[in-house]
């Protein structure tokens, strides 16, 4: 049979079991409300089950739990676009984006699929509300804050920002200082800051590895570095917090 005769045949069967999809203006309104970083609204709506009900979801696979994991990735792409709309550091939501995909690849039942979306929301959410309750950065920092992430294991330089930016060094630090209230040496070393906790609470990986992952000179310097600015040694951090809310 030809696609296009099975395309009717298949349409024609649907109209007659009356099986209408969601409301358009439903699914907006949730990406909006997680774009916005709505907590309220979001868990609301996880709380109600709306994901995971079959009432009005496409039916793209036979496989209940196929179908599902289907809708999850739709849903995770448009969420991503949403966020990155909304201010969302683009390598940031694209990697969030991965992240949960992967996980969800691993699950063998709906309810796995539909706790894992609704941490994926929530996740997506709050890191929205925060967002919001900061300023709106012009393009030149949004760009090198972007770049910023993605080359967090490099060694990264203000020419190399201002190169990226297509802005003098002096004009993009005073833009920096302007805007987030810091110099970008600074917002540097806050971004290695925030990777090495999350490499010390959520890998095994070595003082060395993470200090060479973040491009530090040696160890040592990278112990030197996280000390001064946490008041523990990685090794003090790790045993505090290694895997706590995992």
């Amino acid at each position: 049979m030809c696609l296009e005769k099975e395309w009717h045949l298949q349409e024609f069967h649907e109209s007659e079991q009356e099986n209408s999809h969601r409301p358009i203006q439903e699914e907006y309104s949730f990406y909006q409300a997680v774009k916005s970083g709505d907590m309220n609204f979001v868990r609301e709506n996880c709380q109600k089950g709306e994901f995971s009900n079959p009432k009005g979801m496409g039916l793209l696979s036979k496989n209940p739990l196929t179908n599902l994991k289907y809708h999850f990735v739709i849903t995770v792409a448009m969420i991503t676009r949403h966020c990155v709309d909304g201010g969302m550091e683009l390598e940031q939501a694209y990697r969030l984006s991965d992240f949960y995909i992967l996980r969800m690849d691993s699950c063998t039942s709906i309810q796995e699929v539909t706790a894992l979306h609704n941490d994926m929301v929530l996740d997506f959410t709050g890191k929205m509300l925060q967002l919001q309750k900061g300023v709106t950065f012009s393009k030149p920092v949004v760009q090198c804050m972007d770049y910023i992430y993605s080359h967090i294991h490099e060694r990264i330089t203000v020419q190399e920002l201002a190169d990226y930016a297509a802005l003098s060094p002096s004009y993009l630090s005073r833009l920096f200082k302007k805007e987030l209230g810091l110099s970008i040496s600074d917002y540097i070393r806050e971004k290695k800051l925030e990777k090495a906790q999350n490499l010390l609470r959520y890998s095994d990986f070595s003082f060395i590895e993470i200090s060479n992952y973040l491009a530090f000179s040696s160890q040592s310097h990278f112990i030197q570095f996280f000390e001064k600015y946490m008041g523990m040694t990685p090794r003090q951090y790790r045993n505090k917090y290694y895997r706590k809310n995992s």
